[in-house]
């Protein structure tokens, strides 16, 4: 699955000569070697080959997983390239390792990409965890929208070249329409649901990446809208906004599954709790994902999405270049090949990862949109156009901490 097509290639290309990327870390400390800094892609291709990328990422999808090792682990060894996937239970084990390093200077270290957003991309930006502004280097950039917002910043962080976009995502509510017959059309009818179905309905608990973004929505929603929450995080607008946020919850908390005297603690824990048939919704950031859950049996046939009128939450996930990577040139090898059309096109196949791309159609030739085109539709997922209208910004990373640690004070304790 060679992704070097020479006309996308030299478009970028072309675009980058004369731009000189010093891929110094993003710290001092870090040290990056001078054989790792490229003036031209093709210095990049050359200093890859032979190169060992180990890939950080959550190992709880096993579509995920299948992707990288069955599809992209051989397309890179085929750039000469040998890709590792690292599984992790919790993408901030990563990061730890990458600071860790950090702290020791080390400038070969045990981490080379991770798939990243959110905190975590936020949190390592401010502490020089990862490698920024060799993006533009990359010829499959140039298959993207330049002003796309997802693309440019990643919970309100600016991505400034610090990550390589992977895939778009949108957070998605699901229900199994064999048993839910009066279908909610907003967030508050879906509360109100679940109060008038005690039990059949719940949320993973945040810190969880899903639960967390559960009561993100739930706040935009009785804040009236997202237009009444500010993006930047402050005390002030924290200390206004959340006590409706807590209240409504700790309402809700008793018409919740097992009374809301406990919660699933992770995505993984509610999607098997829906499978069996405990509760009637789940939730998820990967909704195309659940075509497969479907056919194979995993989920009931009735299972369908919400579209909200407000809509819900969009964002981007993300390849990352830790600092202290010693495989630099393999691991930009990688992230572009991640973004070539044959590799995107694939991903978003349903029965391999059903992931929605980054790349900007426009952009590509007729013969490639045609490829895009000509992807099965899913009777579970509607399109990406359609799941993401009306989609709803991230909050700037700052807020997830104290809303996520507000929850536990406000609404588990009580």
């Amino acid at each position: 699955m060679n992704s070097h097509h020479p006309a996308r290639a030299g478009l970028a290309a072309g675009a980058a000569l004369g731009l000189v990327v010093a891929l110094a870390a993003c710290s001092a400390d870090a040290g990056a070697s001078s054989d790792q800094s490229f003036e031209i892609w093709d210095e990049v291709v050359a200093a890859a080959e032979g190169q060992t990328v180990k890939l950080w990422m959550w190992g709880g999808d096993e579509q995920g997983n299948s992707y990288v090792n069955d599809v992209l682990v051989p397309a890179a060894a085929e750039q000469g390239v040998t890709l590792e996937q690292v599984p992790l239970a919790d993408t901030a084990d990563a990061l730890n390792r990458i600071l860790s390093e950090v702290q020791a200077g080390e400038s070969d270290g045990e981490v080379d990409l991770v798939w990243v957003n959110g905190n975590n991309f936020g949190t390592g930006k401010e502490a020089g965890a990862w490698e920024c502004g060799w993006t533009d280097l990359l010829p499959n950039m140039a298959l993207t929208a330049p002003g796309d917002p997802l693309l440019q910043n990643d919970f309100g962080t600016p991505v400034d070249g610090c990550e390589a976009p992977w895939h778009k995502a949108q957070f998605t509510f699901v229900y199994n329409s064999d048993t839910v017959t009066d279908v909610p059309a907003t967030l508050d009818e879906l509360l109100d649901w679940a109060r008038a179905n005690p039990g059949r309905f719940t949320y993973p608990a945040p810190p969880d990446f899903t639960g967390s973004v559960f009561i993100r929505e739930v706040l935009y929603s009785v804040s009236g809208g997202t237009d009444a929450v500010p993006l930047a995080y402050s005390d002030e607008a924290f200390t206004e906004l959340s006590p409706a946020l807590y209240d409504e919850l700790a309402d809700l908390a008793p018409s919740l599954w097992r009374g809301g005297e406990t919660y699933p603690q992770s995505s993984t824990e509610l999607d098997q709790l829906f499978a069996d048939g405990q509760v009637d919704f789940t939730m998820t950031y990967g909704p195309a994902t659940l075509t497969e859950l479907v056919s194979n049996g995993t989920y009931p046939q009735g299972t369908r999405v919400l579209t909200f009128e407000e809509g819900t939450v969009g964002n981007a996930s993300f390849l990352g270049l830790a600092s202290t990577s010693g495989s630099k040139a393999g691991a930009m090898v990688v992230a572009n090949l991640a973004l070539s059309v044959e590799q995107q096109v694939t991903k978003a196949e349903p029965s391999v990862w059903g992931q929605f791309t980054v790349l900007d159609l426009e952009q590509l030739s007729g013969e490639d949109r045609a490829l895009f085109e000509a992807l099965p539709s899913s009777p579970v997922v509607p399109s990406y156009d359609v799941l993401s209208e009306n989609a709803n910004p991230e909050l700037a990373a700052a807020w997830v901490t104290p809303l996520d640690e507000g929850w536990r004070a406000q609404v588990l304790a009580r």
